[in-house]
This record gives C-alpha cells, structure tokens and sequence, in this order.
C-alpha cells in the first residue's frame, strides 16, 4: 500500500512531462502554408490615351515648329507656323474693299433720303457690302490656317517637316501623342470571360523598367477572336509615371479565382 501510495505522484508528474513536451512540438510546428493563388499572365503593350498625325490646311512654307521630337508642350500652343505675308495682304485688300462698299451703301441711302437714288441702286450697294465682308471672313479664316495649335497638351512622336519647308494641303506635319497615363492593349484568353470584368486590377510588368505598375481594365471587346480563343481588352495605368512611355511592352499579371 505504501509502495502504491509513493508511485501515484511519479506517474502523475510524469503525464504531466509529456504534456509539455507534445504543446512544446505543436508550438514550433510550422504553420500550414497558404494554397498558393493562380495566376494569369498575358502580353500587353502601352499606347498613348491620344494620338494624331498633324496635317497642312494650306500650300505655304514653314516658318517655325513650336517643339522638337520628344518635346512636350500644353494644349493650344503653336506647334507649327507658316510664313503668312501674301494671306495678310488678301486680308488687308478685303478689308479695304469693305470699307468702300460701306461708304458707297451710306451714300446711296443720302441719296435715296434726298430722292436722288432708287431702291436699285441701294439694295446694290447693300449687296456690295456682303460680298466684300464674306472675303474680309475668308481672309480671317485663311490667316488662322498660318498656325497650327495643339488639340491637347502632349508630346511630339515625330516630325514631318523642317522649318523652311514647303508643304501642300493635306500633307502631314507631324504626330503627337497625349500626356498623361497611359492605356494597356492586351489579348486575354476567352476562357478568362467566366471572371473577368471591367474594372478588374492587375500588376503590369514593364520590360524596359523593369517594375511592376498597377493598373485595371477599363473595355472588354464585345467579340471573341474565334481563329485564337482571344478577347481584346483595354486597360489604364493607374497613375502617371514619367518614366512610362507609349510603345513600351510587358506582362500583365492577374489574379485568378480558384474554381
């Protein structure tokens, strides 16, 4: 009895050890590591928000470009200027031919006052004074093709034309791009459609920089291409990175639901 009695406390102490010792395992076990996400990947290539190729409205010659290829400059400047001497002498001729068919009209309504002129007479001399103010507003309107201004604040892609160059009507004279952030065209597999909706994020893997920029999708095409199983998508840089430039090229990076 007294030999049960003394082995009761080793043994309880003893359950209590391996106790311990199975908490203490548990403890410095390393955590169950989380099921990894899939990923999708694609093609995807910066374009400017805006671009357009700058054409001549008049036969002329180039006095001066208001930027150099890659320079930047801000909505409404004269990018382009023409040597405009013979259009300001037309308007300087119309604007004198308005000025004598006003007087003549003033004139005849004297006249007509006085019964010394007809109804003819003056009703021509109103005629006279349209005519000569429609070539005092061609004047204006040929004057304002002498500057070519930009359509919104970017940067030049490239030049046509040199100063002291004559062009034609119609010619180009040189491509602009937009400032700002950029778009992203990409062709993601159709199968992509079963998640994929606009406004989605993912990370853009630029080569030439070698960084990851955030971006979403801003346009799904309305038609899948049926030869490679592809839908367009368009998608806008988050923000403006100076670095960024239209043309560069990468990965885009989405995130995949698991099924």
């Amino acid at each position: 009895m007294m030999g049960a009695a003394w082995s009761r406390p080793w043994a309880l102490a003893s359950a209590v050890g391996m106790s311990c010792v199975v908490a203490g395992l548990l403890a410095s076990a390393p955590a169950a590591a989380a099921p990894p996400v899939d990923v999708g990947m694609t093609r995807a290539l910066l374009v400017p928000d805006r671009e357009t190729t700058l054409v001549a409205q008049m036969v002329g010659v180039v006095q001066k470009l208001g930027s150099e290829m890659g320079g930047a400059f801000r909505q409404g400047a004269v990018l382009v200027r023409f040597d405009c001497s013979e259009q300001r002498a037309r308007l300087g001729i119309a604007q004198a031919e308005l000025n004598s068919a006003q007087q003549q009209h003033q004139a005849k309504l004297r006249l007509q006052g006085l019964s010394a002129a007809g109804e003819v007479e003056v009703s021509l001399a109103a005629a006279a004074v349209s005519r000569a103010g429609s070539q005092v507003d061609l004047g204006n309107a040929q004057l304002a093709q002498c500057t070519v201004g930009a359509p919104f604040a970017g940067r030049v892609s490239r030049l046509h034309v040199r100063e002291y160059q004559g062009v034609n009507i119609g010619q180009p004279l040189m491509d602009i791009v937009s400032a700002g952030p950029l778009r992203v065209k990409l062709n993601a597999p159709s199968k992509w459609l079963a998640w994929l909706r606009a406004g989605a994020r993912f990370e853009l893997q630029v080569d030439e920089t070698g960084k990851s920029y955030p971006a979403r999708v801003a346009a799904i095409n309305s038609r899948v291409d049926a030869v490679s199983q592809t839908i367009e998508l368009e998608g806008r840089v988050l923000e403006d990175h100076a670095e960024l430039l239209a043309g560069m090229s990468g990965n885009a990076q989405f995130a995949v639901p698991s099924p």
